[in-house]
């Protein structure tokens, strides 16, 4: 029998932290899967260790680097997160739910493993921040997140697609997609956000939303506030400009925020918790490592409301 279990990266010695605290925080939560970290060949054993000793189960993966003469289409820094792609190629698990070491696990969210095969599942994105300022959307001042508010020109067409934050994810890994994603990539040319925008041409046919509670991006928090409510939150994700709890200062733009300040304590607060340390005897870690039975498996449907996608999807 194939295992589930979730998965993160560790491809450089910022990220480190932030999975040694998800490990810890997917403990105070009870999951009952193994969290798997993917990392790159030069993270130092020092830190494998580490992870190691939070539970994690370490596997190797090599880079994955878009062809030479197109990566100047993408953010520089983007460029290294197509190594991504290589955790399809996890064949030994038969659904896996990926997180970003920057995202924090507030309630179990082990029935995600539940949802029916097939489907790719993630959290619409939000285009309303000046990173988007090369897209269309932002242009407009459309939305997915509020299509009433600016609607879509009618003289430009059909909507784009819905478009997902690639920092939470279900999905399953498998040999065919793997390769058909490794050979997609070689005739595809890089666009800014690299493997995010890679990832949603690809699953765009299968991509199923889930709501936002599953991957609360912090700009949510300024840009549509109306579609928040904070105390419902399973899952943070620390991506805004700052906001990353071990690098926090409140000096860049809206990290003055009292949320803010409270989702940042939040994550220390679960981080320096020693009881939540692993100690062995809350499961079996490394490459034995069983997934336990689901807590909803037994239930005929899973407990995830999906937001129906326009036909334009």
């Amino acid at each position: 029998m194939r295992k589930r279990c979730i998965i993160s990266r560790c491809f450089n010695m910022y990220t480190k932290k932030g999975v040694i605290g998800l490990a810890k925080g997917l403990r105070k939560v009870k999951s009952a899967y193994p969290l798997v970290v993917a990392i790159l060949p030069d993270v130092p054993e020092e830190h494998r260790e580490m992870l190691r000793s939070q539970g994690c189960i370490v596997k190797e993966i090599e880079p994955i680097y878009p062809p030479a003469n197109q990566i100047e289409f993408a953010m520089a820094y983007y460029v290294i997160n197509y190594s991504k792609l290589r955790i399809w190629n996890f064949e030994e698990y038969s659904k896996m739910v990926y997180l970003d070491a920057d995202i924090q696990v507030y309630e179990n969210i082990d029935h995600l493993l539940d949802t029916p095969d097939g489907y790719f599942y993630a959290v619409m994105d939000c285009f309303c921040e000046k990173t988007w300022s090369h897209t269309p959307q932002f242009q407009i001042g459309y939305c997915q997140q509020c299509p009433d508010k600016v609607t879509w020109p009618a003289e430009m067409g059909s909507p784009p697609p819905l478009y997902f934050n690639a920092g939470m994810f279900v999905y399953e890994p498998n040999k065919e997609t793997y390769e058909d994603l490794l050979e997609t990539l070689q005739i595809t040319p890089p666009t800014p956000f690299a493997e995010q925008d890679f990832l949603n041409m690809f699953f765009n046919k299968v991509y199923k939303p889930i709501p936002l509670v599953y991957n609360l991006v912090l700009a949510m928090l300024w840009r549509h506030p109306e579609n928040v409510e904070l105390e419902k939150v399973k899952v943070v994700h620390y991506c805004a400009a700052g906001s990353k709890p071990w690098r926090y200062t409140g000096l860049e733009a809206n990290m003055d925020r009292e949320d803010i300040k409270m989702l940042v304590k939040k994550w220390w607060d679960v981080y320096d918790d020693e009881s939540l340390d692993f100690n062995g005897e809350d499961g079996v870690a490394g490459e034995d490592a069983f997934s336990k039975p689901s807590i909803l498996a037994s239930m005929p449907e899973p407990a995830v409301s999906y937001i129906p996608a326009p036909s334009a999807a």
